[in-house]
């Protein structure tokens, strides 16, 4: 899997060779590893938007995405990612 990183939107192309275009939320460095947040980036007006959480892992000198197959690793990535999102949204809101 290759990613190409941009201001908040990614392009990453899975091992069949199908490539995802995906918006960047939030990234998150957490026990010494970095986590993406990622939606789809076509809007298709969808209120439920499915959130993916990927690490980010050295593999060979490049830097790849994969997922995360350990429950309690996700669980506690997505609490702080939640958390992380949540004191971003607070402080623009005490900004206005």
């Amino acid at each position: 899997m290759s990613d190409e990183y941009g201001s908040d939107f990614i392009s990453i192309t899975d091992e069949d060779g199908k490539e995802y275009e995906l918006e960047v939320l939030a990234e998150l460095e957490y026990e010494g590893s970095k986590y993406l947040a990622l939606v789809p980036a076509e809007d298709d007006g969808e209120e439920d938007l499915e959130v993916s959480i990927l690490k980010a892992v050295d593999e060979n000198g490049e830097e790849i995405l994969v997922t995360v197959d350990d429950e309690d690793e996700l669980e506690a990535v997505y609490s702080a990612l939640m958390d992380l999102m949540y004191e971003d949204e607070e402080e623009e809101d005490s900004e206005t």
